[in-house]
């Protein structure tokens, strides 16, 4: 049922102000550009997070990583660096450009953040740099570290036990749960995840089996937020990571930009005014996209175009900053029901702090029937051996929008670069990946019978 009223105002007002709501209220796939986008010096005039917390950010990972190369041994190889492959997925490009009747101007790659050691996903940037961020503070709060120490000494029963004195909490549809579950389970401190409805099963188990606290709820992602951050107020010793506020998740998620710069370079793809580089991120709450999209824009400003990514059924940050109004309204207010298969990205709400952070700086949103997802989850696998969850494919569907849409400048130089951020799959069980699969099968027999 359509509601009437609306923050105050009728219905028909909101549509008549924004037309593109008629589509996004009948769940169809929608592509908004962003008016408000501005050049990189004009936007970051109103923006007060810089260049130097990031890099302060990306020091602290350093600092830490002689401490995971000792506890997670899939990190020895990279040295402690938690980080991803960024591949060329030509195959998949030649059957978008054929079976979309489009044409992909030069490079598509993947970022493969589904490799991501530790967690699996994208989540494992800021999740796990927020826990590590805290750990240190307290640490060197009580004398027992200093930034000239080996963090690999954190290994040591003596800073478990001390460790296992605090608590972590943070509410998840599933990957940041994980992320922060996992790492805070192995540095000693007693973890809760509060997880929503929309959390797959698996993600659970997996958690419980670390010895992680898990809280299920039976409503929404905000719910789960809601409740975690009020239980966690109750107690001095618990930090709660907040996913739709937290500075320190943004800034972890932002330090992927400088590693991806480093892989960009030695693939000898440049990135300037006549090569420019569009970036399509799945987006949820905000904070992983928005991180990216952000260190994107430090380092190549107005030669980046980053887009959202969500599902037809959960355009959160879409509307939230269309009408400007970001963490003050939802999806629910517009009669959309917040469900889709896409776990990681069913989100009613957005960060009002990545929304206005972001404001001037992000290019536009786009949004994508779950079909899709399963079906191109499948034609992944089939052309490139990658397996993916389904929300992390919501990015794949970029290039195919921009390129149906002809207001986009620049969007056919033939110099231009494309990167679909993939955001999570690699500890997804192999019977629930088998399962995607069939499903992406199916439909996309469905398609071909339909038509």
């Amino acid at each position: 049922m359509e509601p009437s009223i609306v923050q105050g105002e009728k219905l028909d007002i909101w549509q008549q102000r924004f037309p593109l709501l008629n589509k996004i209220m009948a769940t169809e796939e929608v592509l908004w550009i962003n008016p408000k986008n501005k050049s990189y010096d004009e936007a970051m005039k109103k923006i007060h997070i810089t260049e130097e917390e990031v890099m302060e950010a990306e020091a602290r990972l350093y600092r830490f990583a002689p401490y995971l190369a000792k506890v997670f041994p899939e990190t020895i190889k990279s040295k402690g660096i938690i980080e991803s492959p960024l591949v060329e997925i030509s195959n998949m490009k030649k059957y978008m450009e054929k079976s979309c009747n489009i044409n992909i101007t030069d490079k598509l790659l993947l970022k493969c953040d589904d490799q991501l050691p530790i967690a699996g996903s994208i989540k494992a940037r800021g999740g796990i740099y927020e826990v590590l961020k805290h750990a240190e503070a307290l640490a060197t709060e009580s004398k027992l570290l200093t930034k000239q120490d080996d963090y690999s000494i954190l290994a040591s029963e003596r800073y478990k036990v001390f460790f296992s004195d605090y608590s972590i909490a943070v509410g998840s549809t599933g990957n940041l749960g994980l992320s922060i579950g996992i790492i805070s389970a192995k540095i000693g401190f007693k973890v809760t995840v509060h997880m929503s409805a929309d959390a797959k099963q698996w993600k659970k188990d997996l958690l419980r089996s670390k010895g992680v606290k898990v809280v299920e709820y039976t409503s929404d992602y905000s719910k789960a937020v809601e409740e975690g951050r009020k239980q966690s107020e109750k107690d001095l010793k618990t930090h709660f990571i907040d996913d739709e506020n937290s500075k320190n998740l943004f800034l972890g998620y932002a330090v992927a930009a400088y590693r991806l710069k480093k892989q960009l370079e030695e693939m000898k793809i440049k990135v300037d005014e006549n090569h420019p580089l569009y970036v399509y991120l799945p987006c949820g709450v905000g904070g992983g996209p928005g991180g990216v999209a952000f260190g994107l824009k430090l380092l190549y400003r107005d030669d980046v175009h980053c887009y959202f990514a969500e599902p037809t059924h959960s355009p959160c940050m879409l509307i939230g900053m269309m009408t400007g109004l970001h963490n003050k309204i939802s999806v629910q207010d517009f009669g959309i029901d917040n469900i889709t298969e896409a776990d990681g990205l069913a989100v009613g709400r957005a960060s009002g702090f990545v929304g206005k952070t972001l404001e001037e700086l992000l290019s536009g949103v786009f949004t994508v029937e779950d079909d899709k997802l399963y079906i191109l989850l499948k034609k992944l696998v089939d052309l490139e051996n990658i397996h993916l969850e389904p929300s992390a494919l919501a990015g794949m569907q970029g290039p195919v929008v921009l390129a149906k849409n002809h207001r986009i400048e620049d969007f056919h130089n033939k110099n231009a670069t494309h990167i679909v951020w993939a955001t999570g799959g690699s500890l997804v069980p192999e019977e629930v990946m088998k399962n995607y699969y069939e499903k992406g099968a199916y439909l996309l027999q469905k398609r071909v019978t339909d038509r």
